[in-house]
């Protein structure tokens, strides 16, 4: 027992010795616990809506204001027509519209039942489902009030809704998810093979011999990082096809864009992992900071699994710094909603900023000197 405890005593010291480690392995869960706590949650609420409002009367401000005053909505925007509505869907700056159609009030007063419409963003399957289910029930019970008040039976209600589904009608899960997986498995094999580039050269001790060779700063990085890109460029390939052909996920917009963007997210990813490198003295030490520090984290966080509109405002704040949450935007756009970059620009400008600036910081903290 005497022996067991000394050796306990031992790694313990060691563990205390190395603070990197000891902030992984303390540090790290509990700064994770605190925002995941928070972030991840099933919950569907303030699902941004925007109301194409034809008709301008008192009855139709007054169901516009029961969306309003529900905790589950909140009025992005108000538009005069509902061919509005596109450029707000196509952006994700609304999940859902609500269509009231022109006489809507009139038909009211007249005691004429009246259909208005319901148009939802079907990307992400699950929360549609569960927003169109709080549209429903909010619209069944203003239109029970009014037929109660009108003296109506309930089995024939004067307003009712009409329900359509875009981009992905039969609101396949598969379609929402599998773009995600695309973006996550990129950020898992390059971020790991890369953050291990420099760090297997100290572990091996080769790292000396290229000090001494007439290879510059850039040349070595470029070296490093070129054989994974092209990995990643593979991975890109095999994994859109499986997507397209296997799981039959429709691609709606472009194939150049799709790989375009792709290579601008390896930029980042590489850069993730050539960062890892340089702040981590071992190959083990470099996975698990690359694990607990980044991707985990940016799992829960870029809305690969939890809408990051029904996260907090101070962890939606938190969001904007992963790059997965731009590109995750970017991959779904282009394969279900088929926009180009007119659309998805601002993703597109955060990711390339985001890489090129972990990509500068690595590179100034690389040297070809052991550390």
């Amino acid at each position: 027992m005497q022996r067991l405890v000394s050796l306990m005593r031992k790694e313990l010291i060691e563990l205390r010795r190395d603070p990197r480690l000891f902030g992984i392995v303390i540090v790290a869960p509990l700064v994770q616990l605190t925002l995941l706590g928070y972030a991840a949650t099933t919950d569907v609420h303030d699902v941004p809506l925007v109301v194409a409002d034809e008709d301008r009367s008192t009855e139709s401000r007054a169901l516009v204001s029961r969306f309003d005053a529900s905790q589950n909505f909140v009025i992005a925007d108000s538009v005069e027509s509902a061919s509005q509505i596109d450029a707000y869907l196509d952006s994700g700056r609304a999940w859902m519209a609500l269509d009231i159609p022109a006489r809507y009030g009139e038909r009211l007063r007249s005691g004429v039942p009246v259909q208005v419409q319901v148009v939802a963003d079907g990307t992400d399957a699950n929360s549609t489902n569960v927003a169109l289910g709080y549209a429903g029930s909010l619209i069944a019970a203003y239109s029970r009030e009014l037929g109660a008040s009108a003296g109506r039976s309930q089995a024939d209600p004067l307003v009712t809704a009409q329900v359509r589904v875009w981009f992905n009608p039969q609101l396949e899960s598969r379609f929402f998810i599998i773009p995600g997986v695309l973006a996550l498995l990129l950020l898992v094999v390059t971020t790991n093979l890369s953050s291990m580039a420099i760090v297997r050269e100290k572990e091996l001790g080769t790292l000396e011999q290229l000090n001494v060779t007439p290879l510059a700063r850039w040349e070595l990085i470029v070296g490093k990082l070129l054989p994974y890109a092209l990995i990643g460029a593979l991975d890109v390939l095999l994994v859109v096809g499986v997507a397209i052909f296997w799981f039959e996920v429709p691609l709606r917009g472009s194939l150049v864009l799709l790989i375009s963007m792709c290579l601008v997210y390896l930029l980042t990813t590489l850069g993730l992992g050539l960062f890892v490198s340089t702040i981590s003295k071992t190959q083990q030490q470099a996975m698990m900071t690359s694990s607990f520090f980044f991707m985990i984290p940016m799992v829960f966080l870029s809305g690969f699994i939890f809408p990051i509109e029904n996260m907090p405002p101070v962890v939606q704040q938190v969001t904007l710094l992963i790059p997965l949450r731009y590109f995750l935007v970017i991959v779904r756009g282009i394969f279900l909603k088929g926009v180009g970059l007119e659309t998805l620009w601002p993703q597109a400008l955060a990711l390339a900023g985001w890489g090129l600036a972990i990509l500068m910081l690595a590179t100034l903290r690389s040297s070809k000197r052991l550390s």
